[in-house]
């Protein structure tokens, strides 16, 4: 069972409260097909990102089948440590880990074979974690299609991934909480992210419909992380965009959500101070990588975290090694 308290969620994929004066934001995601690895880019706004270590990976992938790392999901936990979590592939099975003070050392790699249990698994896409403080655990969602699962929404999924969210939890990335089914709105939904906001908890996740096709973003809440949620709003974001790979924060008075549009090859952002009346910002915003022809090095589905500003000092003071 997940515990029931998000309590003080520290900086992480999402968070509440705006960042402290001595806080930066890093951005972690990934190009291309993910084959190079991690790439961070960092902001002071929220607004304008630069790419650091020259547009260079930071970490390797060398887990999995496919051995990509592809939509990265970062959270820091109460001991400094900054947990790593990513798809190793587009049809694989696991989700890899790594842990890191600095992001520039890493530890070994890890394959978390999250959906043992269910044979009939497709695929574990765009994982996602977060720090609980008050039991110091780390929850892990992720979303998959289990063949012959949800038969009644097969042929919304199309292409034979009808995901449904699910989880685990961890307290020493040794040991984890048998996987359960997480969220289930009885159709097909992908990249989901939690969003702790005024005693609620904000899920938000990928309308995944293929038929019709939907592909928007769209939230729901709960007064518990374990849930139960509601049924989902109608989609925050730009009906003509296809969205994909949110991420939130608060930055100010303003609620942020980053989001990959795939189709339209660039990346976006809607901005909120009630959860419920959405302003499209993507035209304010400065990307990585969309300056330049084909866009061939953007930001892909990535994730946002606070993190010290000295940490980002660092990170540019002293480049990676690639």
């Amino acid at each position: 069972m997940i515990l029931a308290l998000l309590g003080g969620v520290n900086p992480g994929r999402a968070q509440e409260g705006a960042a402290p004066a001595d806080n930066a934001y890093l951005f972690a995601y990934y190009t291309r097909n993910g084959e190079d690895g991690l790439h961070l880019a960092s902001s002071g706004d929220g607004y304008k990102w630069e790419a650091l270590n020259g547009g260079q990976s930071y970490l390797t992938p060398t887990a999995g089948k496919e051995k990509l790392l592809r939509t990265p999901g970062v959270v820091r936990g109460a001991d400094g440590v900054y947990h790593l979590v990513w798809a190793t592939g587009v049809n694989d099975t696991v989700i890899a880990h790594a842990s890191s003070r600095d992001f520039v050392h890493w530890s070994a790699q890890q394959e978390i074979p999250v959906m043992a249990s269910e044979p009939g698994t497709r695929n574990c896409w765009a994982p996602q974690i977060f720090f609980i403080p008050k039991w110091r655990q780390y929850l892990i969602l992720w979303s998959s299609a289990v063949k012959g699962k949800f038969a009644d929404t097969e042929r919304a999924a199309g292409k034979e991934y009808n995901n449904r969210i699910y989880c685990t939890t961890t307290k020493d990335f040794a040991y984890f909480t048998p996987t359960r089914l997480y969220f289930d709105p009885e159709f097909p939904v992908a990249d989901a992210t939690i969003l702790p906001a005024d005693g609620r908890f904000y899920l938000i996740v990928k309308d995944d419909t293929s038929k019709p096709p939907k592909k928007f973003l769209r939230l729901t809440s709960s007064d518990s992380v374990d849930g139960p949620f509601g049924d989902l709003d109608e989609p925050f974001t730009p009906l003509r965009m296809w969205a994909e790979g949110p991420s939130a924060i608060k930055i100010g008075a303003d609620y942020i959500v980053y989001f990959d549009a795939y189709v339209d090859n660039h990346y976006g952002a809607m901005s909120s101070r009630d959860l419920k009346t959405w302003q499209d910002v993507t035209t304010r915003m400065t990307f990585p990588g969309e300056d330049m022809p084909g866009k061939t090095e953007r930001m892909r589905h990535g994730s946002v975290i606070a993190v010290p500003s000295a940490l980002v000092d660092a990170l540019k003071a002293a480049p990676a090694a690639h």
